[in-house]
C-alpha cells in the first residue's frame, strides 16, 4: 500500500465529534497547525500561515478520542493524508487536507495528561454480567 503517512503537532480547533458510520463509531475534529520560526536577525518568533486538518478516528481510537480531547487542546496525530479537491457553492474549487488517524494523543510537551487504560471487550462484558448477579 502507498499511503502517505504524516505526523502532525497541533490545537484541536473544534470539539471531538462522535458519531457512527454503520456499526462503526467515527470521531472527526479540526486540527490547526501553525509553524513558528525564529528569526536570528530579528531575534523574534514570528507564526506562519495556519493549515487546517479534518481528522477522523475511526472505533476505539475515535471513542477514546472523544472521551479525552476537547477543543483547544494540543494534540500529536499520526495517519494517513488524503487531499481532496472540490468546488463549493460559490463556484470555488476548494482543497482540503483530511487525515485517517492511527495514532493520537495529548502532547506532552506542552503539559500533563493522566492514561486510563479501556478495559478489553470481554473483561467489560465479564464485569456487567457479574454486576446483573
Amino acid at each position: 500500500m502507498n499511503d502517505t503517512t504524516i505526523t502532525l503537532q497541533g490545537w484541536l480547533g473544534s470539539d471531538v465529534e462522535l458519531r457512527r458510520a454503520g456499526d462503526v463509531p467515527v470521531a472527526s475534529f479540526r486540527l490547526a497547525c501553525t509553524p513558528r520560526r525564529f528569526n536570528r536577525r530579528t531575534e523574534n518568533w514570528s507564526d506562519g500561515v495556519t493549515q487546517w486538518y479534518t481528522v477522523s478516528a475511526w472505533r476505539a481510537l475515535g471513542e477514546n478520542a472523544a472521551t479525552s480531547l476537547r477543543r483547544g487542546d494540543p494534540v500529536v496525530v499520526t495517519g494517513r493524508l488524503h487531499v481532496r479537491t472540490y468546488v463549493n457553492k460559490e463556484d470555488v474549487e476548494v482543497v482540503v487536507f483530511e487525515v485517517d488517524a492511527t495514532h493520537l494523543g495529548h502532547d506532552l510537551s506542552r503539559g500533563t495528561s493522566a492514561f486510563t487504560r479501556t478495559p478489553k471487550q470481554e473483561q467489560a462484558g465479564q464485569e456487567q454480567a457479574e454486576a446483573a448477579a
